[in-house]
This record gives C-alpha cells, sequence and structure tokens, in this order.
C-alpha cells in the first residue's frame, strides 16, 4: 500500500550556495484548483510559478505572494515564453508542473464543428504536451522532477453530451500512461501522476455554459430540448451532491508532488470512485444506464 502521507516540513534542495525552495509550476490559478494547489504548495515552503491569463488574475496572485506569469493555452509562443520564463526562474531547474488549466466543451458530437473539437483539443492536449515537452529535458539533467496531470473521473468514462471534453481527457489519460512508461525506463527519478476529480465546486460550470452558446448550434439541433434541460441545470448550478471543494483536489497534488511513493491515479469524490468500479464490475446495460444518468 502506498504512503499516504506527503513528506512534512519545508520543501527546499540543497545547493552549493544554501538552500533553495522547491519549484513548481502550476497553470490555471485564476480560480478553482489550480488556485487552491498553489496556495496550499506556497504555504508549505514551495516558490510556485502561477498562471492565469488576465492581467487582473495575475496582479491578484503576486498580491498573494506567487510568482504571477501570463498563459494563453490557445497560442503556442504563450507556451513557449511560459516555460522559458519558468526555466529562468529556477535557474534552469523545475522541481515539479502541475498541468491544469483547460475548459470544457459541452454538446452532443453530431453539433460540434471540427473547429470547436480541435480548439478543445489544442487547449486540453496539445498546449500541455508542447509545455511538459519544454519543461523535461532540464527535470532529465537534474535526475528528477514531477509531472502532475489533471484529468478527469471523464477521462475513464464518456457520458453523453460532453464528447469534446471527454476525448480530450482520454487522450491525456493515454498519452500521459505513455509518457510514465517511457520516463520509468530512461529517467526513473522523474515521477508521473494524473489526478481524476470528478464534481468539483469551481467556476467550470460558468465556463462550460459560454462555451455551450458560442459553438453548439442550439435552436437548429435535434437535441435542443435536451441542451435546454442542461443548460436550465447548469446554470442552477449543477447537481450538488458528492461536490468537494478544490482543496480536496490540492491535499493530492501534494501528496504527488512531496511524496517518496506517488500514486499513478489519484481518484477524488466518490462519483469518481463509484465510476471505476461500475465501469469494472457492472454488466454493460446496467453501467450505461448508470453512465447516462450520472
Amino acid at each position: 500500500m502506498q504512503d499516504e502521507r506527503p513528506a512534512g516540513g519545508t520543501p527546499a534542495i540543497a545547493t552549493s550556495g544554501g538552500q533553495r525552495p522547491r519549484t513548481i509550476l502550476v497553470t490555471g490559478c485564476s480560480s478553482g484548483i489550480g488556485l487552491a494547489s498553489a496556495r496550499l504548495l506556497k504555504g508549505r515552503g514551495w516558490r510556485v510559478l502561477a498562471t492565469a491569463r488576465t492581467a487582473g488574475d495575475l496582479d491578484r496572485l503576486e498580491r498573494e505572494g506567487l510568482v504571477a506569469l501570463p498563459l494563453e493555452l490557445m497560442d503556442g509562443r504563450s507556451v513557449a515564453a511560459l516555460a522559458e520564463r519558468a526555466l529562468e526562474i529556477g535557474e534552469g531547474r523545475l522541481d515539479a508542473l502541475f498541468n491544469n488549466a483547460a475548459y470544457g466543451q459541452p454538446g452532443a458530437v453530431e453539433d460540434l464543428t471540427g473547429e470547436v473539437l480541435r480548439a478543445q483539443f489544442e487547449a486540453n492536449l496539445f498546449s500541455w504536451h508542447e509545455l511538459t515537452r519544454r519543461i523535461l529535458p532540464a527535470m532529465r539533467k537534474a535526475g528528477q522532477g514531477r509531472i502532475v496531470q489533471c484529468s478527469s473521473v471523464l477521462g475513464f468514462i464518456s457520458p453523453p453530451y460532453r464528447g469534446a471534453y471527454n476525448a480530450s481527457k482520454h487522450a491525456l489519460e493515454a498519452l500521459t500512461e505513455a509518457m510514465r512508461y517511457e520516463l520509468s525506463l530512461t529517467a526513473p527519478g522523474i515521477k508521473v501522476s494524473l489526478i481524476e476529480p470528478g464534481p468539483i465546486d469551481t467556476r467550470f460550470l460558468e465556463h462550460a455554459i459560454a462555451a455551450f452558446r458560442s459553438n453548439v448550434p442550439i435552436e437548429g439541433s435535434a437535441h435542443r430540448a435536451e441542451y435546454e434541460r442542461r443548460l436550465a441545470a447548469m446554470q442552477a448550478g449543477g447537481k450538488r451532491g458528492f461536490k468537494l471543494p478544490p482543496e480536496a483536489v490540492a491535499a493530492k497534488v501534494v501528496h504527488a508532488v512531496e511524496s517518496a511513493r506517488p500514486k499513478v491515479r489519484y481518484k477524488v469524490t466518490i462519483p469518481t470512485h463509484m465510476a471505476a468500479l461500475g465501469r469494472r464490475f457492472l454488466p454493460q446495460p446496467l453501467y450505461d444506464w448508470m453512465v447516462i444518468r450520472a
């Protein structure tokens, strides 16, 4: 059984000039999981490089004592500049990377254009991949590092009307697992973990509603009635049952970057555990019924 307790004390690394704080890059820190993780890690002695998109959010992160860096996931130049600046601040070294910034694109698969699907993958997968590729050489040179990917329960189940987001998270799971195997063969000091949250109390719904209205032809769709029902539910705050605060995920991030034996996967919330058990043990018709009504 793996140790669930993160290492205690202030994370630091001995250098010829004394002690330096461990440095982690956390993306998507304007709110929710990213912000909760950045705050918790800072409180544990990490130097946290926290990204956001807007000037207002960056100023707020700076006021909290975080190193605020701009990131636009849809812009490859922004991703490259972030990696370069992060390594510059870390003096050529980054101890951990938490890929978290993402958004959810609702809508029936048949109503999603290729452009909308590509945008979902650009934000939720390709930008993460590019950032990780640019950070990995420094970790490999140091002989150690932690890469933590914020996946989802929707990385291993695929309920209706979330196909684009589900697909991006399924792809993230596959790409991350392959990378973990590859690094175990060539750089065993670099550990890779996936976090799979279920319902978390964040601004995710707010952004999903905006993506829904912007990119899905609700009026002319065969799914119009279902869309209207779902939009009403989303605007009412979604289902509240089993929802946990973002700090529940942040605690798993701490374990993933501080434990001597980080887990490969961290499941967060009761629905995530139930979905995993259902996928493994339920007959397909019963499993389908559960997923559709989840």
